[in-house]
């Protein structure tokens, strides 16, 4: 079909396509000044994905995820946030809403749910393209109520996320104030074991008392060894066949004094035998001093080898104790190692308890402040306002598309009336019709055909 054929089909009928035409532009102003009227009321909200965890100072990465926008897009169109809109404006409580829940719902469900799920049906929620904006939008008749339902979507929205923050640091905490219960009745069982152990063993100070105790054993293993020299000394000096020899005797002042007297006598004595001879009264009193200070040498002799003697009882004796003692030192000396390295061990123990109920208590102390925190990342950025003039029905919008589709719907049925009941309306229709060539044409006098 040409150009002119339309053009000519398009005269010819008019009448249907103005008709049409009117119908469809009439028709959309009277519905759209007949339907109510509809009030859209916008809260921005701004989420600043850059801040760093108030308790922790870190950055949260999963702010930086593509996906996360939508992410809150959907929690605000979430039956969660409807829920807590409808809590937050205490809509459940009003009587009328309940008779209406009672006549639309006939008491089935929850009566929070089914006002949520009123309300999301004129949620709209816009996220920006390329910036952390999110708009959120409420359609309703009353502009006021408009405006206070994108409010407290907004404000639903921001406790409803804090909540999901806090959510698992609650959990946190409860488990690491378990965990710090628990740290601390082991660190208690460990410090008394310690204490206990203290105290039934006497122990004030291990390391000074083993010190004293290892010095006590050295002096004592010292003494032994001066005094197993000074019993073989004496057992060497005892066992000697001369006694002359012996040093305490060859040093002693009165023996060599009295070895010097009977030396001076045997040499007057011989001389006074030469002389005067044996019988004579010098001589045999000379012979009885020299059996005089003889007896005498061998008494002061014999003694020093019985002190010699003496010497050595009393330092076997001495050797005897000192390794009793030694003996009954070095056990002590285990006793305390022992003591020592269970003591260690105790105290290792406590130590170990100690660190794991810091590192715990450390841990349970930040999960706690995380969980009170009431800090977020999203902030209202522009609060609704009610609307001055209604979103819905757009008069000027709807008559620029009954124009459009009523000059498409006019021009379409003409066309299929053309179709249904085709007529000739040019020559060029004649030629396609009949498959011959025209010869000739009358002009029209006026006369539609």
């Amino acid at each position: 079909m040409t150009l002119q054929q339309l053009l000519l089909i398009l005269r010819a009928r008019y009448p249907v396509v103005l008709l049409v035409f009117l119908v469809s532009v009439v028709g959309t102003a009277v519905v759209s000044l007949l339907l109510p009227k509809q009030y859209t009321a916008s809260a921005v909200v701004v989420l600043d994905v850059r801040s760093p965890d108030p308790v922790t100072g870190q950055m949260l990465q999963g702010m930086m995820t593509p996906g996360y926008m939508a992410t809150q897009v959907d929690i605000i169109n979430s039956d969660r946030v409807a829920t807590a809109v409808v809590r937050l404006l205490k809509l459940d409580d009003d009587p009328d809403t309940q008779a209406r829940w009672m006549a639309g719902a006939g008491g089935k469900g929850q009566l929070a749910d089914w006002l949520a799920n009123g309300l999301q049906k004129n949620l709209s929620v816009l996220p920006s393209r390329d910036s952390n904006v999110i708009q959120v939008n409420y359609t309703s008749a009353d502009p006021e109520q408009a405006a206070t339902l994108a409010n407290a979507f907004a404000r639903a929205y921001i406790n409803v996320n804090l909540d999901l923050r806090l959510a698992p640091a609650r959990q946190y905490a409860a488990f690491f104030d378990e965990q710090t219960k628990a740290a601390r009745a082991r660190l208690d069982a460990t410090q008394k074991a310690l204490s206990d152990y203290q105290q039934q063993n006497g122990i004030t100070a291990t390391d000074e008392s083993l010190d004293f105790e290892t010095a006590k054993l050295n002096e004592t293993s010292s003494q032994l060894t001066a005094i197993q020299g000074q019993t073989t000394d004496s057992q060497s000096k005892r066992q000697s066949s001369q006694t002359d020899t012996v040093a305490e005797v060859m040093q002693s002042s009165l023996i060599n004094g009295l070895k010097a007297d009977v030396a001076r006598l045997e040499a007057k004595l011989t001389e006074s035998s030469g002389n005067l001879g044996k019988n004579h009264p010098q001589t045999q009193r000379s012979e009885a001093e020299l059996a005089t200070l003889k007896a005498q040498l061998n008494l002061e002799t014999r003694r020093i080898t019985n002190s010699i003697e003496t010497s050595y009882q009393v330092s076997r004796q001495r050797e005897a104790q000192l390794q009793g003692a030694l003996a009954g030192q070095k056990n002590r000396v285990l006793l305390l190692n022992k003591q020592r390295d269970e003591l260690n061990v105790l105290r290792r123990d406590m130590e170990s308890a100690q660190r794991a109920f810091e590192v715990v208590s450390q841990r349970a102390a930040q999960t706690n402040l995380e969980s009170q925190t009431n800090q977020t990342n999203i902030a209202v950025l522009n609060p609704a306002f009610a609307p001055s003039d209604p979103s819905k029905p757009k008069l000027l919008l709807n008559m620029l598309l009954s124009i459009l589709m009523g000059g498409l719907l006019g021009l379409g049925l003409a066309l299929v009336l053309e179709m249904a009941q085709r007529r000739v309306r040019s020559t060029a229709d004649l030629t396609d019709a009949l498959g011959l060539p025209v010869l000739g044409s009358i002009a029209p006098t006026g006369a539609r055909a």
